[in-house]
């Protein structure tokens, strides 16, 4: 097995003071500004020392994390005590610890042998490698590595404990940062590795999918109800990945009368990543009953962006179960609210006018009949005095076991709930997190399951920066005010830190305020004026001219606008004007009227053109032409009329260039779309032509500057 180990936040603390002076301290390590990747990992080589205790002899190697101690203090970690022995001296003296600054080869090999039989994970290589990146710098020969098993068990997490007992190259310790490290697990001595076979044959015999085993995991499907079994102590995993989410979905799991087990449901989203667990859960239904139900109403805040829904069934395994203990069988199902409120409607009993209930089984008899069934259900049974509801048979074992928590409301039937309800809800010990540093106690595993699936800094996200399964990091006990405001994790704040430039404005902007910087942009979209497009029905150009960067006035704040009160641009006016004074507009009206003649009698000549108050474009449309200016007057007399009066509403017909041309006709194109004018999405016309402007003509990089700057027809109305 080899690990890779190529992180720079993994050295241990140190320090010289005695065990009753030491000074602890939390921290991650700071290398500094040592410029490339090398330099970092060659310093790191070089702050590496060697720590012994005089007193007794041990020597243990260590790296810096930090330079954040007083003076003439180095703080020393728990980890660094123990091994020293510093937490065996009695005395009050301080004791001297000599320090040596010891520069450690790269390990490529190293032996560990455990310390118990039985050690069997699912993956060694992922456990290791994150348990040395993220705590140690060096490995010293002798010494004990205790790595986290995870938190699985009912008890809580679990160690592993290995001796150190070897490296290559040979030295008393070496240096495991930016390194390949080959690990190889020997047995202690021939009984402990007799011993740990033993477990791992027990365990394949009773592996999942097995006779004897539990279950294998798989999916859930909300049509189709699923029969498994699982062993006490163990999980078997679900996964409903589809289903209704406008609907309450219905979780359920059935046993026999005499069994039970427990369901655990958490939501797989950006802020849940985990599978559920005892202590390590959204949801769960914990009573001692054969039926277990977790209903899920749509509007629950803890589905919000839910990919999927993580179900898992669990036995428990009271402390004296045997190994040879049968699996629970169930059923498990899946099902939306209106189906379950169908079949209750089904169950649902009709009573005559003749029947009456008994007050003390609750059952229906007839009217004649309730004195004789009243005297004999007095005598033989007994409804529960607690008010839980419950009938039982007098001096029945059921009546003997059914039982009622001091505490709390809670209420069961076997002696076997009422030790897991103790182990779960009233733990003999005070719960605490061991996984992160909160000083906050728990009283059950439910409240431990809270804190794990809400504030705990060990609690994996999906950063929705980087992308991957991280550890949302943070103080539990004292949240940061920025987190608190900003709804994001502290690494996610941290993370969030790096900047990037905005594809819409090309402005460089920090990851986490990029969805505020879009928003400005979102009502910069719905507040901007829209544009003016010329008044030339051939024309593919905007009074003001449209920017790329969605500006839709872009040529009038740097002084090329209109210069016209016709609603011409100006490439189309460019050939009407002239210097000469002309307040009544008579010399314009009369350069119109001699366009639009020149335009019918002679026409422009140009292949592109489908002018229809032209020659050539008439001719290219299939319609007849005006041969004479006679004939082409009564034509143009209305045009010539209203082309003064930009607020007549009446289009002029200039012929124009082939981009100009071509752009109006993609534009009336795109507007087409979505249903056109009386359609409910899309863009108007004059939004699409100042899109097409801005890009040159381009149809996709038109579309694209729709939707980053135009308004839709439903928003604009």
């Amino acid at each position: 097995m080899t690990l890779s180990i190529l992180s720079f936040e993994n050295s241990l603390s140190i320090s010289a003071d005695a065990a009753q002076n030491a000074i602890v301290e939390s921290c991650h390590e700071t290398v500094g500004n040592e410029g490339t990747a090398t330099n970092m990992v060659e310093t790191i080589q070089h702050r590496t020392r060697s720590l012994v205790n005089p007193a007794n002899g041990r020597t243990i190697y260590a790296g810096v994390r930090e330079f954040s101690a007083e003076d003439d203090h180095l703080v020393l970690s728990s980890f660094l005590t123990t091994a020293l022995g510093l937490h065996d001296h009695k005395s009050e003296e301080p004791i001297p610890i000599t320090v040596h600054a010891k520069q450690l080869q790269k390990g490529t090999y190293v032996k560990l042998r455990p310390l118990e039989a039985g050690y069997d994970p699912a993956d060694w290589k992922a456990l290791l490698e994150q348990h040395l990146r993220t705590n140690y710098t060096t490995l010293t020969n002798g010494e004990v590595l205790t790595v986290a098993a995870g938190r699985s068990s009912v008890q809580g997490q679990g160690e592993y404990k290995f001796l150190v007992d070897g490296f290559k190259p040979e030295a008393d310790g070496i240096c495991v940062v930016d390194t390949d490290l080959e690990v190889d697990i020997e047995a202690l001595n021939e009984e402990q590795a007799r011993e740990t076979l033993k477990r791992i044959a027990e365990k394949l015999r009773t592996a999942p999918g097995t006779t004897s085993g539990s279950s294998p995991s798989g999916a859930l499907d909300v049509f189709k109800s699923q029969q498994g079994q699982v062993l006490p102590g163990e999980y078997v995993d679900y996964e409903l990945g589809a289903w209704d989410k406008t609907q309450a979905i219905v979780l359920e799991v059935e046993t026999a009368d005499d069994q039970f087990v427990d369901m655990f449901v958490s939501p797989l989203s950006s802020t849940q990543r985990a599978r559920p667990r005892l202590g390590e859960h959204v949801f769960a239904e914990l009573d001692d009953r054969p039926r277990k139900r977790v209903r899920l109403e749509p509007t629950n805040a803890a589905l919000d962006n839910a990919e999927a829904l993580y179900i898992s069934v669990h036995a428990y395994a009271s402390k004296a179960s045997s190994a040879d203990a049968t699996p629970v069988q169930y059923t498990i199902s899946a099902k939306h609210l209106n189906e379950e409120t169908a079949d209750k409607a089904q169950e649902t009993e009709q009573h005559g006018d003749d029947e009456v209930r008994c007050g003390n089984c609750g059952q229906w008899v007839p009217k004649g009949r309730l004195v004789l069934h009243e005297n004999f259900c007095l005598r033989n049974n007994i409804l529960c005095p607690h008010g839980c509801g419950q009938v039982f048979q007098k001096r029945s074992p059921e009546y003997e076991a059914h039982w009622h928590c001091q505490y709390d409301t809670s209420f069961g039937n076997t002696t076997l709930g009422l030790a897991k309800h103790n182990d779960v809800f009233h733990p003999g010990q005070v719960l605490r997190c061991d996984v992160c540093t909160t000083q906050e106690t728990f009283s059950s595993y439910t409240a431990l399951a809270q804190h794990h699936t809400t504030n705990c800094p060990a609690k994996l996200i999906l950063c929705r920066f980087c992308h991957l399964e991280v550890a949302q990091e943070g103080d539990p006990d004292v949240p940061s005010a920025e987190v608190l405001l900003s709804g994001m994790t502290q690494h996610e704040l941290l993370d969030g830190a790096r900047t990037t430039e905005c594809h819409m404005c090309s402005k460089i902007v920090r990851l986490r305020d990029m969805d505020t910087h879009l928003k400005s942009h979102d009502l910069d979209r719905l507040s901007r004026p829209p544009p003016q497009p010329c008044r030339n029905s051939n024309c593919g150009r905007t009074l003001d001219t449209a920017s790329r960067a969605g500006d839709t006035r872009a040529g009038t704040r740097i002084g090329q606008g209109p210069g016209n009160n016709i609603g011409l641009c100006n490439v189309c006016f460019g050939p009407l004007y002239v210097s000469m004074h002309d307040p009544e507009n008579k010399a314009l009206r009369r350069r119109i009227e001699r366009r639009y003649l020149q335009q019918l009698v002679s026409g422009c000549g140009k292949a592109w053109c489908k002018n229809e108050y032209c020659k050539t474009g008439r001719t290219h449309l299939g319609l007849s032409s005006p041969t004479t200016t006679k004939d082409a007057l009564p034509m143009i007399k209305t045009l010539v009329d209203s082309s003064i009066l930009p607020s007549s509403g009446v289009a002029l017909h200039f012929c124009v260039d082939e981009s100009s041309q071509k752009r109006r006709t993609l534009a009336e194109m795109i507007a087409a779309e979505d249903g056109g004018v009386t359609g409910k999405s899309g863009y108007s016309f004059e939004w699409c032509l100042a899109a097409l402007e801005a890009e040159n003509g381009d149809l996709d990089a038109a579309r694209q500057w729709l939707k980053y700057w135009a308004p839709t027809r439903r928003e604009g109305r």
